[in-house]
């Protein structure tokens, strides 16, 4: 199964191809997407991305993650959830949000066992 291609992204605004919902932030894994709700783990842009955040795209068996930040960086990545991945032997890349969209659609596009968390404001 791979990995779905990040349609389009805009401030405030991402699609998934195949996938009919519109994102704010979104979760991406071989085969699905869904809403990255930060209230259900209680993120906010400081501390940042959380293992809580990550597991459920880790489970999906992922071999690299890639992380992004927002336009401007604003949500931070503690390196306990980079280790937090690297333990799983995942590879992670945290990028400012178009950047990461783009890693994450090359490496899609390899067939790359992918998934990511994108923050598509601040």
């Amino acid at each position: 199964m791979s990995s779905p291609e990040i349609a389009s992204l805009s401030w405030g605004h991402m699609k998934v191809k195949g996938c009919s919902t519109a994102y704010k932030d979104c979760k991406v894994w071989p085969g699905g997407s869904r809403t990255w709700d930060w209230r259900e783990t209680g993120t906010n842009h400081s501390p940042g991305v959380q293992p809580a955040d990550l597991e459920e795209v880790v489970k999906k068996g992922v071999k690299t993650m890639v992380i992004g930040r927002g336009m401007s960086e604003a949500l931070q990545v503690p390196a306990s959830t980079v280790d937090y991945l690297k333990k799983n032997g995942i590879e992670v890349l945290v990028l400012q949000t178009e950047k990461a969209v783009a890693e994450y659609n090359a490496l899609a596009a390899q067939g790359v066992k992918v998934g990511g968390v994108f923050h598509s404001t601040c």
